[in-house]
C-alpha cells in the first residue's frame, strides 16, 4: 500500500457553518486543520442553509489548512444530500459521525466513487458509541484499504461518555483504556487519530494537560471548540527540542563511516537499532513540513 504523504493533524478545529462570524476569521488561524460542521452545531431548522453555504466556503480561500467537512448521519434526513453537495465542493476530507459498522464507511465511499468525486476526498470517521469501539477493529482494516478512502478517526468523547453512562472526570480515568484501544487500531490501520475536545475553552491549563497525554498516548492530534486552543495543541503534538536533538544524534550516528551496514550500534552508552533510525527520520521529516 503506498504510503499516504504526511499532514500534520495537530489541531483541527470544528466551525459550524452556520457561524458567519468564525468563517471570517479562517485565513487567520494557525490550526492544521478546520471542520466546517454541518451536524451538531447547527439546528435542524438551518441544516439546509449551511449545507449550501459549504461551497463557497471552500472556494473563497487558500487552502492553507486541511478543510473538512462533518456532514449529518447518512441514515438521517439530511446525510445523503449532505455528502452529495460536500463533494462537489472537493473538500480535503468528510467526517462521518455516528458510525456504528464498516458499512457506514463503505456507504459513503461509494456515494462518493459514483459521483465521481477525486481520490484527493478522504472519509474521517467519529468513533462516538460503543458500537463503534466495539468494532474498531474492521475498521482499521479499511484503513489499510486505499479504495476506501479513510484517512482518520476522530474521538467523539462527549458522546461515548454519554452513551456508555461514565463518569466523566477532569484526568479522563475511564475513558482511558477506550483511547488507547482507539490509538491502537489507527495504528493497525496505518491512519490518524485525533482526541476529542476539551469542553472548557477557557481553562488552557486543563487544555494543556490533555493535549500532553494524547500526544504521549500516541494520538497525532487534539479536535478543538476555540481558536484559543489552538497555540497549545500544536506546542503539545510537536516534536520538542530534545526529541529532535535525539533524533539528529540517532541519524548521525548511522550515517558515520564506521557504523555503515550495522544493524545494532552503541550511543550514549544505549543500544540504537535500525528501528529507531527509521523513527527518527521519521520525526526529523515531520518536524522540517510543520516548522519545527
Amino acid at each position: 500500500m503506498a504510503q499516504e504523504p504526511y499532514r500534520p493533524r495537530r489541531s483541527v478545529l470544528y466551525i459550524p457553518a452556520s457561524n458567519d462570524k468564525a468563517l471570517a476569521k479562517l485565513a487567520s488561524l494557525a490550526c492544521d486543520a478546520v471542520i466546517i460542521d454541518l451536524e451538531d452545531a447547527v439546528l435542524p431548522a438551518d441544516k439546509k442553509a449551511a449545507r449550501d453555504k459549504v461551497a463557497g466556503i471552500l472556494a473563497g480561500r487558500e487552502r492553507r489548512c486541511e478543510m473538512v467537512v462533518r456532514i449529518n448521519p447518512l441514515a438521517s434526513e439530511w446525510g445523503t444530500d449532505d455528502i452529495l453537495a460536500v463533494a462537489k465542493a472537493e473538500p480535503d476530507g468528510i467526517l462521518l459521525p455516528k458510525i456504528g459498522t464498516p458499512r457506514d464507511i463503505l456507504e459513503a465511499g461509494d456515494l462518493l466513487d459514483d459521483n465521481f468525486a477525486p481520490d484527493s476526498v478522504k472519509l474521517w470517521a467519529m468513533v462516538e458509541t460503543p458500537k463503534a469501539l466495539l468494532n474498531i477493529g474492521v475498521f482499521a482494516e479499511l484503513g489499510r484499504d486505499p479504495a476506501s478512502r479513510l484517512a482518520c478517526f476522530v474521538a467523539g468523547t462527549n458522546d461515548l461518555v454519554k452513551a456508555a453512562g461514565i463518569l466523566a472526570t477532569p484526568d479522563r480515568r475511564y475513558l482511558m483504556p477506550w483511547l488507547m484501544q482507539l490509538v491502537l487500531a489507527a495504528r493497525a490501520g496505518g491512519i490518524d487519530v485525533i482526541d476529542g475536545v476539551a469542553n472548557d475553552f477557557r481553562d488552557l491549563d486543563a487544555l494543556a494537560r490533555e493535549c500532553a497525554e494524547a500526544a504521549a498516548m500516541g494520538f497525532d492530534g487534539k479536535s478543538l471548540i476555540h481558536p484559543a486552543q489552538i497555540e497549545p495543541a500544536n506546542r503539545a503534538f510537536s516534536p520538542s527540542p530534545e526529541r529532535l536533538a535525539a533524533a539528529r544524534a540517532i541519524r548521525d550516528a548511522f550515517a558515520r563511516p564506521e557504523n555503515a551496514g550495522k544493524g545494532v550500534i552503541g550511543l550514549d552508552g544505549k543500544m540504537v537499532e535500525r528501528l529507531h533510525l527509521a523513527e527518527a527520520e521519521k520525526l526529523l521529516a515531520k518536524a522540517a513540513i510543520i516548522g519545527a
